[in-house]
């Protein structure tokens, strides 16, 4: 039985989307980031990284989210746009976007944002504008095509949903105005049965929602430097 060790924040969500659109067997390990879980031991040994979401398949561990897609993807040969080499660069292509574009800057924007401490106008003017950049890139893209790569549902549409979803959070309420065909998407996504069953995960377990001085502590833990 797969394990996924998961918190309900986009980079699991994309995982768990995975599973549930391939109809796959697996159990959920709540890992509450507020509470410092992320911090244990036991999790450490299989994302050293102190993240979520990680995956035990077996003895084989896999973390990092688009990584966990694309073991599964190719362990299941399901969500896999095509096998020519141009697709498979174009699906890797956009799936480090997302990695290490769009996750990042979504991020940092919503730590200045609305948690950081002042002064800080620099900080969320670098990122929120990061976050817009990149975000416009995908918008432009899919303005030719249903999906992202291919014509085909895929792991990397997939991994766009999972952010998507917390765009309003990122980037304002009306962001969706200048971005409606990554709205498009996700609303092409949310309609889907998967994409239910996975957001409802949360429901399932008893995650703590304060953002307290323990919760910024566990997961801002570069804070205490600050303190000395």
């Amino acid at each position: 039985m797969i394990k996924l060790f998961f918190h309900p924040s986009p980079n699991p969500l994309k995982v768990a989307l995975f599973l549930e659109e391939a109809n796959i067997p697996y159990e959920v390990v709540a890992v509450d980031t507020r509470k410092g879980e992320q911090h244990l031991p036991d999790f450490m040994r299989i994302n050293p990284n102190a993240k979520t979401p990680a995956l035990l398949d077996g003895d084989i561990r896999v973390f990092d989210s688009n990584a966990i897609l694309i073991y599964l993807a190719e362990k299941y040969q399901q969500f896999l746009p095509g096998s020519t080499p141009q697709i498979k660069a174009e699906m890797l292509s956009w799936l480090m976007f997302v990695a290490t574009g769009i996750g990042p800057y979504c991020g940092q924007a919503v730590h200045f944002k609305h948690f950081a401490p002042e002064p800080k106008e620099y900080a969320v003017n670098r990122y929120d504008f990061e976050a817009w950049r990149h975000w416009k890139i995908i918008n432009e893209h899919l303005a030719a095509r249903q999906y992202m790569v291919a014509d085909s549902y895929s792991i990397v549409d997939m991994s766009v949903w999972g952010w998507a979803r917390v765009i309003p959070f990122v980037l304002g309420a009306d962001a969706f105005e200048q971005l409606p065909n990554v709205k498009r998407l996700l609303d092409e996504i949310n309609a889907r049965p998967a994409a239910q069953k996975a957001e409802a995960i949360k429901t399932q377990h008893a995650f703590k929602v304060e953002m307290d001085k323990d919760a910024l502590q566990n997961l801002f833990p570069a804070n205490e430097r600050l303190n000395k």
